[in-house]
């Protein structure tokens, strides 16, 4: 029998440093980088269980080490269904044109800028793209939940991710497919996950001081009990430590909710910050307003007419998302005005939408960049948005509109003061200061600022945050210098730029009570990774302190901690549970307009 039990130890020895050895390279490797925390914890109880003969009290530490981090990994890849769904859901096939009558299938990794490209019908659009030839629509709503049809003819530009409609489309690749948009989406998604906020790093600091605490209560219960079973016990019920086990799980969890809302984190320290802020910095236009002008004004310059003028404009705007197109194609169908196909369009960051109409050149685009000359013509600068149109290069007229306030931009004011802590809301604009002034009135804003240069928002936002916490809202257009000043900055709205490095956070559906959603995701989270790691921290101790008091064997130890881990896991990794509302923003049944008709005050939104 005595045989027998020596050579069951012996086999249970080579089992533990035939399985233990990876795991322990591993936490030495982690300690030499000078990740100290609680991987020393796991190296020390390993080893005082082979020195004391403890082989499975060794075994089942090395199981739970195993069978921890088996389950840290289930839960990251539980928690990261969406983004893997979305990774998913990128094109790898590309239909590359070789010729008039030859086509061939590549991956997207292959396409280069240049190649002409056939979207057949309903597919996703691999990269993005100008169309060749072609009449047709995409569903750009990806990530939005939205429908969003936009009308593609040629010279339109198409999105990475986008679905095709009924018709094939030619385009031509203005990126390859790693630059392209929906690649950027996801690329950002998945940095994210990678991204350590603060809370993480807390997580870190406060394990640098446990694992000494846990060395120093063992060394100290050997010393007075003259028992080194005590000091293993200690160890073990030590070893790992919950604490780094569960704050990247909810951390991850949070950021999966988000994108299911329509919310991208870029940056999930924002996550726990967003609960601390006591001041809101808010933009204005797109922000506060709706974004979506409507025509109020047609001035008719020279020998056109109005309704031409509305027509040719509609039919450009068509293939448009510019927030200018929606109040146009309305004006024109709200007046029967037909439609007329264009040859091409073409709309260059910076210089407006272009098009040729029945042998016309029609160019819609700013005050701003027209010949001095012409600018002479024009009259004075007019209360709200503006978009001058040109007709073969000569002045055709221009038009005017107005844009409304969001109808729940007041109650979301109000319920971020009452239930989130904003102590003060700070109204931020380059629309002159007197529009913004009534428009703040109508909002109860005291605090304004209208009529400020980028340079000038910069610094006001500066002041602010050197004494407060400060959250800034803006559609993430022309913002980002300002947001970026902010202790967080959230882009609101699907124009926003979803790669720019000023925005913590982005909105892709354009909703004040997703921002209220978000803050509430931010504030669960910290609540959920704050109870997984001092709960299961102080479990820890008290087992320690019982370990240390000789009322539990090593090995009751090992089995109590790999409980304590599994409860502080399974409670990080509800932050991924369905819920029915994850905000508390309920916005009124019905509103009317906050404000009186007060314009934007902006000169012109067309480059």
């Amino acid at each position: 029998m005595l045989g027998d039990s020596r050579l069951a130890q012996r086999v249970l020895l080579g089992a533990i440093v035939l399985t233990g050895s990876p795991l322990c390279v591993e936490l030495v490797t982690q300690i030499a980088k000078g990740n100290l925390s609680v991987d020393i914890l796991a190296i020390l109880s390993v080893v005082s269980a082979i020195v004391l003969r403890q082989y499975w009290v060794a075994a089942i530490v090395i199981l739970m080490l195993s069978g921890g981090k088996a389950l840290e990994d289930f839960s990251t890849r539980r928690a990261s269904t969406v983004l893997r769904a979305l990774s998913r859901r990128m094109p790898q096939i590309a239909h590359r044109i070789e010729s008039e009558d030859r086509q061939s299938d590549v991956a997207i990794e292959v396409v280069a800028v240049g190649d002409k490209l056939s979207i057949h019908p309903h597919e996703l659009c691999p990269v993005d793209g100008v169309v060749l030839a072609g009449l047709g629509t995409m569903d750009e709503s990806y990530l939005t939940g939205e429908p969003f049809l936009i009308a593609k003819a040629p010279g339109a530009t198409v999105l990475s991710g986008s679905i095709n409609g009924d018709s094939a489309l030619t385009i031509e690749a203005t990126s390859v497919a790693k630059d392209s948009r929906y690649a950027k989406i996801v690329e950002v998604l998945h940095a994210s996950e990678e991204n350590r906020p603060r809370i993480r790093r807390l997580g870190e600091r406060l394990g640098m001081w446990y694992a000494p605490t846990a060395i120093a209560i063992a060394l100290l219960s050997w010393g007075l009990s003259g028992d080194p079973v005590r000091f293993l016990a200690v160890l073990v019920i030590a070893t790992p430590c919950p604490l780094l086990l569960a704050i990247p799980v909810a951390i991850i969890g949070a950021v999966s909710v988000a994108a299911r809302r329509g919310i991208v984190i870029k940056d999930p320290s924002i996550l726990e910050k967003l609960g601390t802020c006591t001041t809101l910095i808010v933009d204005k236009t797109g922000t506060l307003t709706y974004g979506q002008p409507s025509l109020k004004e047609v001035v008719v310059s020279g020998r056109w007419t109005r309704r031409s003028l509305i027509q040719w404009a509609a039919s450009l705007e068509k293939y448009s998302k510019h927030p200018l197109s929606s109040a146009v194609l309305k004006a024109a169908e709200e007046e029967g005005i037909p439609l007329i196909s264009p040859r091409t369009v073409s709309e260059a960051p910076g210089h407006g939408l272009a098009g040729d109409l029945e042998g016309l050149s029609i160019l819609l685009t700013g005050r701003g960049r027209i010949q001095e000359s012409m600018r002479h013509q024009l009259a004075e600068v007019q209360p709200g948005l503006e978009c001058v149109v040109l007709v073969n290069g000569q002045l055709g007229g221009v038009m005017r509109f107005h844009d409304q306030p969001r109808w729940e931009s007041k109650p979301f004011l109000s319920h971020v003061e009452s239930h989130h802590g904003i102590e003060q809301i700070v109204l931020l604009s380059g629309d002159r200061q007197a529009e913004v002034s009534l428009f703040a009135q109508g909002m109860g804003i005291s605090n304004v600022h209208g009529g400020k240069s980028p340079e000038e928002k910069v610094a006001i936002v500066r002041d602010l945050t050197r004494t407060q916490k400060t959250l800034y809202l803006g559609d993430g257009i022309n913002d980002a210098p300002a947001m970026m000043n902010a202790t967080v900055g959230v882009a609101l709205g699907v124009n926003s730029d979803i790669t720019a490095e000023a925005a913590g956070a982005v909105i892709l559906q354009s909703s004040l009570a997703s921002v209220d959603e978000l803050i509430h995701i931010g504030t669960r989270m910290r609540r959920i990774a704050v109870t997984s790691a001092l709960g299961g921290m102080l479990l820890s101790m008290i087992g320690m302190g019982a370990g240390a008091l000789g009322l539990l064997a090593p090995i009751e130890g090992a089995i109590l901690q790999e409980v304590i881990d599994l409860l502080s896991i399974l409670n990080s990794l509800s932050m991924i549970l369905p819920v029915k509302t994850i905000g508390d923003f309920a916005m009124p049944a019905m509103v009317h307009p906050p404000v009186p008709a007060a314009s934007s005050g902006t000169a012109s939104l067309r480059p």
